[in-house]
């Protein structure tokens, strides 16, 4: 008889140590994130409007999979958004901990945050029947980017590299305006103009 026969048979239960289980969420999890990068790559290129076809095969899935997760498109953008914001947000303190310089990491983190609202496009017209939902994601974008933003600026101003007289929100605007339209002008390159203004937060030396 074995060591768990005679706990079983002494009224003890075998033990579990639960690694299957949890291991499993991790392995759901880690799928779900990456279906959601998919997601994000492909409304990036095409749109939130891209076939869910697209998504299921840059994601190497079955459009099942995709609906079991997301029953409807506006329930995948508010998915890939919320997943899209954490990783924005999660970048910012990681960038300022490996960046050679903090001006260095605002402009990496700003790029990141470009990537975001290209994707973001589309999302207010798939939400326009549900104004209270627009909002709360609005506000959930708020609440985790800008303090990260404030954190870049505060590390690059005590670092002496930038002015210290721009507020984060002040600049997300911004950057947030020289992003409007640019999908549809070939001509107009918003990041290269994103750089120019993260360059021009420089103190001249």
């Amino acid at each position: 008889m074995s060591d768990s026969d005679e706990r079983t048979s002494a009224g003890e239960a075998p033990q579990s140590t639960g690694e299957a289980p949890q291991s499993k969420r991790k392995d759901a999890r880690r799928n779900k994130e990456s279906l959601l990068d998919a997601a994000a790559a492909v409304f990036v290129t095409s749109g939130v409007e891209a076939p869910v076809r697209d998504i299921a095969a840059r994601a190497g899935v079955g459009l099942g999979t995709i609906y079991r997760h997301f029953p409807t498109r506006a329930d995948l953008i508010i998915a890939v958004y919320r997943h899209q914001v954490e990783a924005c947000a999660e970048a910012g303190p990681a960038l300022l901990a490996t960046g050679p310089t903090p001006h260095a990491a605002l402009g990496q983190w700003i790029n990141l945050f470009v990537d975001f609202l290209v994707t973001k496009h589309g999302l207010a017209s798939v939400l326009q029947s549900d104004d209270a939902g627009f909002g709360t994601l609005h506000a959930y974008f708020l609440d985790r980017l800008v303090p990260v933003c404030a954190e870049l600026l505060e590390a690059a101003s005590s670092a002496g590299e930038i002015r210290s007289d721009l507020e984060a929100y002040e600049l997300m605007r911004g950057v947030g305006n020289l992003c409007i339209g640019a999908e549809s002008d070939p001509r107009y390159d918003a990041r290269r103009l994103v750089d120019v203004l993260i360059a021009g937060l420089r103190r001249p030396n």
